[in-house]
């Protein structure tokens, strides 16, 4: 089972991460598939995105910081435009 971690970090938790020196994604309102190949550690500045799984939903906003696992395949429906910091690990 691929569990996609969604966490409220602390402005030091994210420093200690290095966050802000992240590069930053940005999406507009769509749909779309994504298979993640790598583990992916994300917080997002802003927008709304659900995510559907074999396992279900998972709804993601602003102020979240998701880790999406290796190997999970999902549909991203963009419901309000993404701006997010990320990494791959």
């Amino acid at each position: 089972m691929k569990i996609i971690k969604i966490e409220k970090l602390s402005s030091d938790e994210l420093e200690k991460l290095g966050v802000s020196n992240w590069p930053i994604w940005t999406k507009e309102v769509s749909e779309f598939d994504w298979f993640y190949d790598e583990t992916e550690q994300c917080y997002f500045l802003d927008g709304k995105v659900i995510v559907r799984t074999e396992e279900g939903e998972v709804e993601i906003n602003k102020g979240d910081f998701v880790t999406f696992p290796v190997g999970l395949s999902c549909t991203w429906k963009v419901i309000e435009p993404v701006r997010k910091h990320y990494r791959f690990k």
